[in-house]
């Protein structure tokens, strides 16, 4: 059975990803801080409690299964934090939390994975976002990580594409998930103003469907119509 490695994997995105992969064959590995509220079958899902933003955590906790795993074929970078609004309003804590989960840990989770990666001729799949693709001014330092996520897995997959491995990048726009609960706006009311996890869970299904030697490097999901709601 090939294994797969999904961040953020208690909720949202991550979630329907696992569930996905799961469904597929796969035995997943889900790394997030806090399963308390996952709803789950355990089946070929193996919950990890990790703070990937504590590096010396995440590099034991990646070093344990692949002591376990020998056929580790995907790694999907999907945790992500965003605090949004005029750059001056934010405090340099929410900037560092943001650099480390949406960017920096990808970087580690994919060093250390890599050379797997590359010997099953597997796949890497980053959750960008579609702020990394155009300006966000109420949203510049979100828009940053996810931007450098973005360039590291354009460059990555023509270093590794050689290899047989496949480095891919989704750039999904407003889902609804928890991620919007902390922040000042939300998805619209109207089902075509939002994509939903499964449609994120349909896109990792499909870049996994093609013929070998094809791949879907970049990918962009969007909802029909554009509506943000504002919280009062």
């Amino acid at each position: 059975m090939k294994t797969a490695i999904v961040t953020g994997a208690s909720s949202g995105i991550g979630l329907a990803i696992s569930t996905r992969l799961m469904k597929m064959g796969y035995l997943v590995y889900g790394l997030a801080r806090d399963f308390s509220k996952t709803d789950i079958e355990e089946g070929n899902f193996i919950k990890i409690v990790c703070d990937i933003t504590n590096t010396s955590q995440l590099i034991k906790t990646v070093k344990d299964i692949k002591e376990r795993e020998k056929d580790i074929f995907i790694l999907v970078n999907n945790a992500g934090v965003g605090f949004f609004g005029p750059h001056e309003q934010l405090n340099p804590k929410q900037i560092e939390m943001m650099v480390v989960t949406n960017l920096q840990a990808p970087l580690i989770i994919t060093q250390l994975l890599l050379r797997e990666i590359k010997r099953t001729k597997g796949f890497i799949i980053n959750i960008s976002s579609i702020t990394a693709k155009k300006s966000s001014t109420h949203g510049c330092a979100y828009g940053a990580t996810k931007a450098g996520l973005s360039h590291f897995g354009t460059s990555l997959f023509d270093e590794v594409r050689k290899t047989g491995a496949k480095v891919v990048t989704i750039h999904p726009d407003i889902t609804q998930t928890s991620f919007y609960d902390h922040l000042d706006f939300e998805q619209g009311d109207d089902p075509d103003c939002f994509i939903t996890p499964e449609c994120v869970a349909d896109t990792v299904e499909l870049i996994l469907s093609q013929r070998e030697g094809t791949v879907v490097s970049e990918l962009t999901i969007r909802p029909q119509k554009h509506m943000i709601k504002r919280k009062k």
